[in-house]
């Protein structure tokens, strides 16, 4: 009985060790569980946040190029997701240091300064798309064109666009040019190539972004518009420009627009969208603050603000000594005699208006533009920079003197205009009641105007004569101008319609050329400009 009591007594023992084990692995699987519980990741938020800083235009001015790149790191601070793009035109028409090493110097510290994505823009293609596609090797960044396909194989030149992922949530990023490209650059350059409309270019992307699960689309777009509210200031005032036409046709699906080519800045809505541009040269950054729904995807909402790039940007050291670098080469290139010149070119005017640095140039552009029909050359004053004149004791002036005085590299355009939107452009010198005159300098041409009659009536019509011959309202002339004129720079708007255009080579390399191997004597005004009231 003994032996069977303990044997009893020996199984409750038993029983009661299972049991606490039991306890004990119970406790721990809920202990686990628990500890499991506690350092389960939080669900996502509902939104992301996305900060887009975007520039356009810089047009090689690598000068800029360190203190462009400490804004967008100062306005980098304090946000998770962020995207550096631009509007294109970030090459060509650039200044001696870049432009003398092909623009290298540009793409080189844009892609330091964090630039990741950009549209083409029509000085991209100054030097045709070969140069492009050599540049676009070169860089750290992505240029993008929807609308640029090539004839034969119908594909882009350019990615249309690009896919980023911000907190799990897919952006694209549409890049578009101006549609009148071809008309503005040299024409070999672009052989082969369609510049397709832009709305419709990026709205044949919708399905297939959309097959890609992407609902939040940025266009970065090279065409803008005018507003006359000042960098920093609330509103949009007045705004107008091809732009607004592009925007209101655009798919609904695409959220923001970043514009440029018009080197202006503004924050501006349009159908509903927020539209933004950077003014030019790297002096001003946008910054957009996007808010990104997670449960559709899309942008719930859009914030954008203008930053002029002042003191209180500390430059990036590692750019500004690059630069220096650069600038120290060009330096020694730019010593290139070009030709002689006895006494001095400036921009001092006469009465009426005209300068003999005026005339030069516009004999200049004149004479490079014949070839592509042009009877009559006309130039902005606000293109000249500088005199010529030469510092040396033989008369000798350099390559980089004659780029000073004409440094903007605009490329030269021939268009037909007729007789009665010739004297639209005379008469567009002068503007409201202001007697400020803006005097475009002329080659080919002669005309006399009147300072007391009131503006719209100003030149005297039968004064007017193209190359010796009296202006005709209805017949057609060939007039060669820079690119910034022909897209209606300095309110020149009449330009806008001229058709058939050619274009030719930079402005800076058609004086070059002219002057090449001459002696120029420098004297007078030559009265192509006669102003008749005292």
């Amino acid at each position: 009985m003994n032996r069977k009591g303990g044997s009893g007594a020996g199984l409750e023992d038993s029983l009661a060790k299972v049991r606490h084990r039991i306890g004990i692995i119970a406790v721990a699987a809920l202990a686990a569980i628990l500890a499991g519980c506690a350092h389960a990741p939080a669900p996502p938020p509902a939104t992301e946040s996305l900060r887009i800083i975007a520039f356009n235009d810089f047009h090689g001015h690598i000068e800029r190029a360190a203190a462009l790149a400490g804004a967008i790191r100062d306005l980098r601070r304090g946000h998770a997701h962020i995207a550096v793009v631009a509007a294109g035109d970030l090459v060509g028409a650039s200044p001696l240091e870049s432009s003398m090493l092909r623009d290298e110097p540009a793409v080189d510290v844009l892609g330091r300064a964090g630039l990741e994505l950009t549209a083409a823009g029509n000085h991209e293609f100054d030097h045709g798309a070969e140069e492009l596609i050599r540049l676009q090797s070169l860089a750290k960044f992505q240029w993008l064109a929807a609308n640029v396909i090539e004839r034969e194989g119908r594909r882009a030149l350019l990615p249309p666009y690009a896919i980023r992922e911000y907190g799990g949530i897919p952006v694209a990023f549409v890049g578009a040019v101006l549609r009148s490209t071809p008309q503005i650059v040299p024409p070999a350059g672009v052989r082969g190539l369609q510049f397709r409309d832009e709305a419709a270019s990026v709205n044949a992307l919708i399905p297939e972004l959309s097959a890609k699960g992407v609902r939040a689309i940025v266009l970065l777009i090279h065409e803008g518009g005018h507003s006359t509210t000042a960098v920093g200031e609330a509103g949009c005032a007045d705004f107008q420009g091809p732009i607004i036409a592009i925007v209101k046709r655009l798919d609904r699906a695409v959220d923001v627009v970043v514009s440029g080519h018009t080197h202006e800045a503004y924050v501006c809505e349009v159908d509903g969208r927020t539209v933004t541009s950077a003014a030019s040269y790297g002096r001003v950054v946008t910054t957009i603050d996007v808010t990104l729904d997670r449960a559709t995807g899309d942008v719930s909402s859009a914030r954008a603000a203008n930053h002029v790039i002042d003191a209180r940007y500390v430059p990036d050291d590692a750019i500004a000594g690059e630069v220096l670098r650069v600038s120290s080469l060009a330096a020694s290139r730019a010593q290139r005699i070009v030709g002689y010149v006895r006494g001095e070119f400036t921009q001092a005017t006469s009465a009426a208006g005209e300068s003999n640095l005026g005339d030069l140039v516009a004999d200049a552009h004149l004479a490079a533009m014949r070839e592509a029909g042009a009877q009559a050359a006309l130039t902005n004053p606000g293109g000249l920079r500088a005199p010529i004149a030469s510092r040396r004791a033989d008369g000798g002036v350099t390559f980089g003197e004659i780029f000073t005085a004409q440094p903007f590299g605009n490329m030269l355009v021939a268009m037909t205009l007729t007789g009665s939107q010739v004297l639209r452009l005379l008469e567009a010198q002068w503007r409201g009641t202001s007697e400020r005159v803006r005097v475009l300098q002329v080659a080919g041409m002669t005309y006399a105007w009147d300072g007391s009659r009131r503006p719209g009536a100003r030149v005297v019509r039968d004064s007017v004569r193209i190359a010796g011959a009296a202006l005709d309202p209805a017949a057609s002339y060939r007039i060669a101008v820079n690119s910034y004129l022909a897209d209606g720079g300095d309110g020149f708007v009449v330009l806008r319609e001229g058709t058939d255009r050619v274009g030719g080579p930079a402005d800076v390399e058609a004086l070059d050329q002219y002057i090449a191997g001459r002696t120029l004597v420098a004297g007078p005004p030559e009265g192509r400009i006669q102003r008749i009231n005292r």
